[in-house]
């Protein structure tokens, strides 16, 4: 780069002085104000002209360069209160031996020692500002990869969540509307594969959620995915007496009613793209089914105690001393406290998502 840093002017015939910098471009710096600028350039030479205040009082100041080598075309400057920048880059980038194409410098060119880079600081500089490039340019295309790859994941399994329990949420209504009542009676035997199979899979996202692939909180999303399992394979899968009770209809069809929304909204976002009135069902209809939800919970546990005081399952037996054992049914009542505390927890960070969805787009929207 050439760079010109200071200049003292004259009309028509005077002289003025002019320093300069070697490096990748021409970069020419007028220390004065000029109201109204004329910037002229051809293959090898600049013209400059403007009006304003110089060395030489308000005036008509302009000052022209005939470059060594050929120049891209492409010229801008910047005028500012105290000085006028141009910059000229060069076609190729090398060490010129020269500012202009005459061997004599001109009476008013001087180089600027102070900044002055030789030609091994200026390739130096070069490959410092390619490899800088290169490596940006090389993490950027792994950060894009590993974008791209994580997106596919969470299309493919929102994708399949949302299928799972859409699935679940069409077969339980339209035998509810064509069985009537008695369908209350069989939820398990026709639905429990697909359950298993969606709550299993719903495992992953404590895993997406602890390693950062969604931002979501950790301790939420455990309290959720536990809950459910807890409830599906303990409660309704380990007691054969619990299969053909209504109230597994009930914690079926609220878990399929809440993730027929939340599902598609995550998978849109995935492409960036948002359905208002999902996006308003997302963050609207947990309000009433999450308790609802966690109510059948908490009465399929209540109808299980009694059968599992009955057939000890589970139960922690002691020594023989004592000659009894603590049943399973002790820890369902702790469990019980624990599944309303979880209720509150959740539905604080909840109510949290819907405050901050809604306030955003209203902060967007004024």
């Amino acid at each position: 780069m050439f760079r010109i840093l200071t200049s003292t002017w004259m009309k028509m015939s005077f002289t003025f002085q002019v320093t300069w910098i070697h490096g990748f471009h021409l970069h020419l710096v007028i220390k004065d104000i000029f109201l109204k600028i004329f910037l002229w350039h051809f293959i090898c030479d600049i013209l400059f002209v403007a009006q304003g205040h110089g060395a030489k009082g308000q005036n008509e100041y302009k000052f022209s360069l005939e470059f060594l080598l050929p120049v891209k075309p492409q010229v801008s400057y910047k005028s500012t209160q105290r000085q006028v920048n141009i910059i000229v880059h060069k076609i190729q980038r090398g060490w010129w031996e020269r500012l202009t194409v005459q061997e004599r410098k001109p009476v008013f060119l001087a180089p600027d020692f102070d900044r002055w880079l030789d030609e091994s600081d200026a390739e130096m500089e070069i490959r410092e500002k390619e490899e800088k490039k290169n490596r940006l340019k090389a993490s950027r295309q792994k950060e894009e990869g590993f974008v791209s790859l994580k997106t596919v994941f969470l299309i493919v399994y929102n994708l399949v969540q949302f299928l799972g329990f859409s699935w679940i949420f069409v077969n339980m209504t339209v035998r509810l509307f064509i069985i009537g009542i008695d369908s209350l009676y069989d939820t398990f035997h026709t639905i429990s594969d697909v359950m298993f199979f969606c709550q299993i899979l719903a495992s992953v996202e404590v895993l997406n959620a602890a390693f950062g692939v969604v931002k979501t909180g950790v301790i939420p999303t455990l309290i959720q995915v536990v809950g459910r399992n807890f409830i599906l394979f303990i409660i309704f899968g380990s007691l054969e007496e619990m299969h053909h009770k209504p109230v597994v209809f009930f914690v079926f069809y609220l878990w399929s009613a809440i993730e027929i929304f939340r599902y598609p909204f995550y998978m849109l976002g995935c492409f960036n793209t948002e359905w208002k009135t999902l996006t308003w069902l997302r963050y609207t209809v947990w309000m009433p089914l999450y308790p609802l939800g966690v109510l059948a919970e908490a009465l399929a546990v209540i109808q299980s105690i009694p059968i599992f005081d009955e057939s000890k399952l589970f139960s922690i037996p002691l020594t023989k001393v004592i000659g009894t054992s603590v049943s399973f049914s002790y820890f369902l009542y702790i469990y019980l406290v624990l599944m309303f505390l979880g209720l509150f927890i959740n539905f604080r960070h909840l109510y949290k998502q819907r405050k901050r969805r809604f306030r955003t787009k209203k902060r967007k929207a004024n």
